[in-house]
């Protein structure tokens, strides 16, 4: 599909791609309504139910739960539907089994040299332990049976996030494997690698998580990255040379399609960008209950699946939800996340074009790595003239908005890039080809400095109190790491003293709510120190595989010194800060008839 086949931007209707899915998804979504009318809203988690597999074949399953009693107001009652589902339906992640991690041993020769303190030491290993609580492999059943599950079946073991992120997810694994790294358990590292190729290598893609119900979309694209440092660290060939076909084909995804967008700068220059684009216009499946209220205000049908692309897409970016994609902070059906071209999106492919280029170069194929190198240098070019905002010392995620006209390439206008501050804004300085240039490297360890993102217990993800899990005051594993990585490629002992400085903000926080909780966090209020994230449309998660993961990954970076206080009393907090509620500077356009703001 060519860019100009793409449906416009400035068009409200969606005709954009759609990914078919199985018969047993509508049932799935159908149980879940029914769970909700039935149970109630009160900790009701919808992707339970898309999780759920059948005992019998989904005719006989449609059935049973067609026959169901239904009270006046079309509900089914309590014991009813509890003995259908103990009768019809299995446990959500029964389809999996615990495996013990071949590699996993209790302190690993060479585990983490530089922490010295003994109560840290303490803390790591433990961490270093629940690599065997996250650790699955997929049931015999699933490959038997395929029709009975919306877990996919994957060859090897694998680590799961926790709790209700019960599958092995895309972007979370790189940082589940940086950990595991850490912990010397290369074999299990390789084998979450593994399962993820041949993800791709099935559908052309890496898909958000192993089930049926994320074929529609993608993932922030770290395969490659997660290859490399592999590859770095047990000079394994064999995983690149099975890697690279497949990352090739990964690269052409992206680049490809309704993906690509073409930008003309000021100095009449194209550059080719790539954006998040959900082959999906309906219901999430594992949120289902959730995107229909959430489009009940919508006035038709055109408009809901313009609303349910959009929050496909952000759930493709990783960051679901955020204000970074809405129009208005306070409304989420303003999500216009397909025409944003994303800061940290074109971060992570120029990584992945750096990367191949140099996996294809360390195998021999020279003309790849030249290509891909020509590829990285232009997405790098693009990078300045499109993202990068001289004044605010940080790179802007793009609007494309067109007034009046529908057009294949879009002109660049200095009002499009989006000026409220996120975290992602500094996310291009964890790829290294960026920190080659001084004066950009003082001007963005400054404007960091100032941002207002640098909170007592980390990096906030954005400075807006939204509501939304993806705003401040969240901190987030991910975002954690990529800065602090990044400082310390920059070359000065300023942007090296940031990082350590962040990362031991992070441990900390890490470790006070481990010893408050027993348990790690899916993210963190930056605010406080010890206490979990919140906000958006689930439950506080624990577990929790990248957060493990990044710890470990500090841990064995910056270390921690015998002398080193491990909690927050007395420790002096010398990072301004700064809460600013924003609004989003972009000029709104709104249908005459609905308040919904579009593009």
């Amino acid at each position: 599909m060519a860019v100009s086949e793409a449906p416009p931007i400035c068009d409200l209707s969606d005709s954009g791609p759609v990914v078919p899915t199985a018969p047993l998804i509508s049932f799935l979504e159908s149980l879940q309504s029914a769970a909700l009318d039935t149970f109630g809203a009160s900790d009701f988690d919808p992707k339970l139910y898309a999780d759920m597999p059948l005992k019998f074949d989904l005719s006989t399953t449609e059935d049973a739960f067609n026959k169901l009693p239904r009270t006046d107001n079309g509900s089914v009652p309590v014991e009813d539907l509890q003995r259908f589902i103990g009768t019809y339906m299995d446990n959500a992640g029964s389809d999996m089994l615990y495996v013990e991690p071949v590699d996993f041993v209790a302190e690993p020769v060479g585990f983490l040299p530089k922490v010295e303190n003994p109560e840290m030491r303490k803390f790591a290993l433990e961490i270093h332990s629940l690599w065997k609580n996250l650790s699955r492999k997929v049931a015999d059943g699933v490959r038997k049976q395929p029709q009975l599950h919306t877990l996919l079946p994957l060859p090897g073991p694998f680590i799961i996030p926790g709790s209700r992120f019960r599958e092995v997810y895309y972007w979370d694994s790189y940082w589940a494997i940086r950990g595991l790294l850490a912990s010397k358990m290369y074999a299990t590292a390789k084998s979450i690698v593994l399962n993820l190729l041949f993800l791709l290598d099935e559908y052309g893609y890496v898909l958000n998580g192993a089930r049926v119900y994320y074929t529609n979309r993608s993932q922030p694209p770290l395969l490659s990255s997660m290859v490399l440092e592999i590859y770095m660290r047990t000079n394994d060939l064999d995983l690149v040379r099975r890697a690279l076909p497949s990352l090739l084909k990964e690269h052409r995804f992206w680049n490809t399609g309704i993906r690509k967008v073409t930008i003309r700068d000021a100095q009449a220059c194209n550059h080719t960008l790539n954006r998040y684009y959900a082959m999906w216009n309906k219901t999430r499946p594992e949120s289902s209950t959730i995107d229909k209220e959430s489009a009940s205000k919508c006035l038709n049908d055109s408009e809901k699946c313009h609303l349910y692309r959009q929050l496909a897409s952000a759930a493709e970016s990783g960051w679901d939800f955020s204000t970074r994609w809405m129009r208005n902070t306070s409304d989420l059906t303003t999500l216009v996340t397909t025409s944003i071209i994303p800061v940290d999106l074109n971060a992570y492919i120029l990584k992945m074009e750096l990367d191949i280029a140099f996996m294809a170069g360390a195998i021999g194929e020279n003309q790849t790595a030249e290509n891909f190198l020509e590829a990285s240098q232009a997405r790098k070019k693009a990078f300045k003239s499109i993202f990068w905002n001289d004044k605010m010392g940080q790179w802007l995620d793009y609007w494309l908005i067109n007034n009046h006209t529908c057009e294949e390439v879009s002109g660049w206008e200095a009002q499009n890039q989006n000026q409220n501050i996120f975290a992602s804004n500094f996310i291009p300085i964890w790829v290294e080809s960026f920190n080659s240039d001084g004066a950009m490297v003082e001007t963005v360890t400054k404007s960091l400095q100032s941002s207002g993102l640098l909170c007592a217990a980390g990096i906030a993800t954005s400075l807006t109190n939204s509501g939304q899990q993806w705003d401040f005051p969240n901190g987030w594993a991910p975002l954690q790491h990529m800065i602090v990585e990044g400082l310390t490629r920059l070359g000065s002992k300023e942007a090296w003293s940031m990082a350590e400085d962040i990362a031991f903000r992070w441990i900390r926080t890490n470790y006070a709510a481990y010893r408050k909780t027993g348990t790690m966090h899916e993210k963190y209020n930056v605010e406080a120190c010890g206490e979990s994230g919140g906000g958006g449309e689930y439950l506080p998660q624990t577990g929790f595989g990248w957060t493990n993961g990044v710890l470990l990954a500090f841990l064995e970076q910056f270390g921690w010194p015998q002398e080193q206080k491990l909690d927050y009393q007395g420790f002096k907090v010398a990072i301004p800060t700064r809460r600013i509620s924003l609004q989003l500077s972009l000029p709104l356009r709104r249908s005459a008839r609905n308040p919904v703001v579009y593009l």
